[in-house]
């Protein structure tokens, strides 16, 4: 159960950045006693990977705070921040390897399990993030870009370490994201519905 609420934790951290939960999980195993990466994960902890991770998150904190951009970065990301989601939640819940050499043993072991569940989960919260940021830039004129990314930052941190160093408190961050989505599902679909009386237009439903 722990080794799930720590995948899952990491995954979601993965969702809104990328490179937090894989630079965390490499720092740690390199640096601290406070995790060890199962067989096959250990190059998470590698000093060019850790490197390269650190640039590219770099990048990512920069694109995510300009209006526009973050947008263009949600579109690339979409591919990436999965990618890394599995890889996160692979390591996270002690999956054997990342390594397949053997498909139909690999297929057969169950081990890609942890990995899709990754891809899944982080999926979903890169769509949320990706659906709420272009909303957050039209209402403030752009100026809430970099509160909103910092934010997501911050969150992806959080999660990070949470799900490492106390697994169950991923249970009630995930809680809390869930309430920030219906909230801010529900204020949307006010404004367009009061939008929609005010043009004398029926109101869009969401999807």
């Amino acid at each position: 159960m722990l080794e799930a609420l720590t995948g899952t934790g990491l995954a979601t951290a993965a969702g809104l950045n990328a490179y937090i939960p894989l630079l965390v999980i490499g720092a740690l195993a390199r640096w601290t006693d406070l995790i060890n990466p199962p067989a096959g994960w250990e190059w998470l902890a590698n000093g060019w990977v850790l490197a390269v991770l650190a640039v590219l998150l770099a990048l990512e904190v920069v694109a995510d705070k300009v209006p526009g951009v973050d947008s263009v970065n949600d579109v690339v990301q979409t591919v990436v921040r999965p990618v890394a989601g599995g890889i996160a939640f692979g390591a996270g819940s002690s999956s054997q390897t990342a390594v397949v050499t053997d498909p139909a043993a690999f297929v057969e072991s169950g081990r890609w399990v942890p990995i899709v569940v990754g891809i899944v989960l982080a999926l979903v919260v890169h769509g949320a993030k990706a659906t709420v940021r272009p909303v957050v830039n039209v209402a403030t004129l752009g100026a809430g870009a970099p509160v909103a990314s910092t934010v997501e930052d911050a969150t992806s941190v959080g999660l990070s370490f949470a799900a490492i160093l106390a697994p169950l408190l991923v249970l009630v961050a995930l809680i809390g994201l869930v309430v920030v989505w219906l909230r801010f599902r529900a204020r949307r679909r006010r404004g367009e519905t009061a939008a929609g009386e005010v043009s004398g237009s029926p109101p869009v439903d969401l999807p």
